[in-house]
């Protein structure tokens, strides 16, 4: 490897999906990397994720494609059934044809699994020094470089700062100071094993059953040895952020009256992680100066196109490609790099965002727009699918600069 361009590294704020990717983004740009990670221990909480073409694309730019196709399920279509009449709603194959239109598989992992393949490829290179424990908590820049404070008042000096840090974000809290929307959906997570999950729903498939304000998701983990639960319902109580234990018996209480069979996969979790879920309102500026944000960070989302840490790669690559374009022998304009990188971002994480809120509405239909959502896909052909979602999963790295 060359040496790297400067003495100083560039800060990221945030040891996570978003953060990993951006630390190895910049260092294939010939920049050190220091990694803030507010947790005693690099890690990943949740289940499983699901991971489009554009994920695979951004992966492989950053390096680590092939550690996170060792580690995903390739399923062989994405399903939608009603969860009450248990009729099919809509289903698309992802199978070759679909890696043949898209350049890219369609696949699920287990979200420890992206992680881990992101940490990987940081440890190969020696360019990237992680500090857990240390939470980012003030933020000072002038025309030569930033000051990054922790919570022990420690400052770290580096070139520039990547606001990776989630949905409460630090960094955006001083640059934007917005408050998050709470959403009312409640949503509950578990991973089960392959011997306690039902045959009779034991696919190989990506499959959500829709229903009245709630729906429910399963697929296959960890080469089908393992499966994700996932139910949401529309809360009656007052919702806050946060993420806690979970009772299967408040669970209950949102689902009568849905079909038997998807019944099943309430009462399968032994323990459910509970989160109360957010989104943002989007915004057309997050880069200030020498800093910028990337991931939940910029634009956090609900999590109804499974686009969340799909995103947040994305950003990262995007992010690297940007700053290549603006470097030059002489200099690195980090603000007109920031720039270019934001304005070719904003636009499709906003659509993410609006888009997912819609979906949500879509899944949980009821009455007659139950109906008109169960009519919405039938007899459309497989290219016709493919097309309708070519603007999500149709991003490659040679076009990410597109504004």
């Amino acid at each position: 490897m060359n040496q790297p361009k400067h003495s100083l590294p560039i800060i990221v704020a945030g040891g996570g999906i978003g953060g990993l990717a951006a630390a190895l983004a910049l260092t294939r740009q010939g920049f050190r990397v220091k990694v803030l990670e507010k947790s005693p221990e690099l890690g990943e909480i949740g289940a499983g994720v699901q991971f489009g073409p554009n994920a695979f694309a951004a992966l492989d730019a950053l390096g680590v494609g092939e550690k996170g196709r060792a580690r995903a399920v390739y399923t062989d279509d994405m399903v939608m059934h009603d969860c009450i009449d248990e009729s099919i709603v809509g289903k698309i194959e992802t199978g070759q044809a679909f890696l043949e239109y898209f350049g890219n598989p369609y696949a699920v992992c287990h979200r420890a699994d992206v992680h881990m393949s992101l940490l990987e490829g940081a440890r190969e290179t020696d360019r990237i020094e992680v500090l857990t424990a240390t939470e980012v908590v003030r933020v000072e820049q002038d025309d030569r470089g930033v000051t990054v404070f922790d919570q022990h008042g420690q400052g770290h000096m580096g070139l520039a700062l990547i606001g990776a840090d989630g949905v409460k974000s630090a960094v955006r809290e001083q640059y934007v100071g917005d408050e998050a929307r709470i959403s009312g959906h409640v949503v509950y997570r578990a991973v089960v094993d392959k011997k306690d999950f039902p045959q009779n729903l034991a696919w190989n498939s990506a499959s959500i059953w829709v229903g009245p304000n709630h729906h429910l998701v399963h697929y296959p983990l960890r080469g089908g040895e393992q499966f994700n639960v996932v139910v949401t319902f529309h809360s009656r109580e007052k919702e806050a952020w946060s993420v806690t234990e979970g009772s299967r018996a408040e669970v209950e209480t949102y689902f009568q009256g849905i079909s038997p069979k998807a019944r099943q996969l309430i009462d399968l979790p032994k323990s459910w992680k509970r989160w109360a879920t957010v989104d943002r309102e989007p915004i057309g500026q997050w880069s200030f100066g020498r800093v910028t944000l990337l991931g939940d960070a910029a634009h956090v989302t609900l999590q109804y196109l499974a686009q969340g840490a799909c995103m947040a790669i994305e950003d990262a690559v995007t992010l690297g490609e940007a700053i290549k374009q603006c470097d030059t022998i002489d200099n690195l304009d980090f603000e007109k790099a920031f720039d270019l990188y934001q304005r070719s971002r904003i636009t499709r994480t906003a659509r993410i965002v609006l888009s997912s809120r819609e979906m949500g509405r879509i899944y949980h239909a009821q009455g007659v727009e139950r109906l008109v959502r169960n009519d919405l896909w039938k007899n459309k052909t497989q290219a016709e699918f493919y097309r309708s979602i070519e603007w999500l999963y149709g991003w490659k790295v040679d076009n990410c600069l597109k504004e």
